[in-house]
């Protein structure tokens, strides 16, 4: 396993080694929220859009956040650096922040929590394979569960409670799959385990409504804004039935470390994958969305330069 740097309350530390209490609501009861952010050329892509969806699944929890956002980007750059100390490469980075309740005498009640708690986790980010983007991933439907119904856990609220995914993934992998795809209560496509999916007819791009039962994913909201207009790509939500998949030509996914990346099958259903699809125009736009974004926020740069050597 690489190596993965940990700060747990600002004390630094390999992931590897214990730093929370046996009776952390995290541990316990799933009692947490978190986000994840990537760098592109050591610069945290998406920082604001990130910590807003963080204070948005903590107001929903009615649960503190142990810093504020200026001081919890200086425990991230502190993190990051004791990582390049550590490793002596300055890769691209994939960084998770998790919060939870805190820790307290055992009980439900939130009550019983002493004060809220963080854990930053940096490694190397990790993108999908070449041959994963060439060959577009597999994936199965769930078909003995679905998706939480917004009103019992909302799948808006990035929690870590991620029970419900994981069964629905190991359902889908069990299956053969490489991703699986969740339905709601009412038979509608919602999304991955992970990530949000789209799906391409007739050249427009189609993408399932928040309130099917989805997370607000960052990257969808890209897609379906300026990355779409970029790329000439008419793009719009609409509920998607399970019934319905045949009718369309494409189908992807996207998430923070994932960018886009193409589906080549879902169950029976194939999809066209490779140059010339909407798909790949939308890739090439995110890269440069991706890029160009990066270059305007220089003041969110977590890796340190290299210096020159002396010659």
């Amino acid at each position: 396993m690489s190596y993965i740097q940990a700060s747990t309350d600002g004390r630094l530390h390999s992931a590897d080694k214990p730093s929370l209490s046996p009776l952390n609501r995290g541990f316990l009861y799933g009692d947490a929220i978190y986000e994840v952010w990537r760098t592109y050329g050591g610069v945290v892509f998406a920082w604001d859009e990130h910590w807003r969806r963080l204070e948005r699944s903590a107001q929903a929890l009615g649960m503190a956040l142990p810093l504020a956002q200026a001081e919890m980007f200086k425990q991230i750059r502190r993190t990051v650096a004791a990582f390049c100390r550590k490793t002596g490469a300055r890769p691209e980075l994939y960084i998770r922040l998790q919060i939870t309740r805190g820790a307290g005498i055992i009980g439900l009640n939130p009550q019983l929590a002493d004060k809220p708690n963080y854990v930053l986790l940096v490694q190397e980010l990790k993108p999908p394979a070449p041959e994963q983007l060439a060959r577009g991933l597999r994936l199965g439907l769930a078909k003995s569960l679905h998706r939480n119904p917004i009103a019992c856990l909302s799948p808006a609220w990035k929690t870590g409670n991620y029970l419900n995914n994981i069964l629905c993934l190991r359902e889908a992998v069990a299956a053969g799959a490489d991703e699986v795809v969740m339905t709601n209560l009412a038979g509608e496509i919602t999304e991955s385990a992970v990530s949000n999916i789209f799906f391409v007819r007739g050249g427009e791009v189609i993408t399932p409504p928040l309130d099917a039962g989805i997370l607000e994913g960052i990257t969808r909201a890209a897609v379906l804004g300026p990355v779409a207009r970029a790329a000439g790509v008419p793009a719009r939500e609409a509920a998607v039935r399970a019934e319905e998949l045949a009718q369309f030509t494409e189908c992807f996914i996207t998430g923070t470390t994932r960018e886009i990346v193409p589906v080549a099958a879902i169950d029976g259903v194939n999809y066209t994958v490779g140059p010339g699809t909407v798909t790949a125009k939308l890739q090439a736009a995110f890269s440069e969305f991706a890029r160009s974004s990066t270059a305007k926020h220089r003041k969110l740069r977590v890796l340190p330069r290299l210096r020159p050597v002396a010659v």
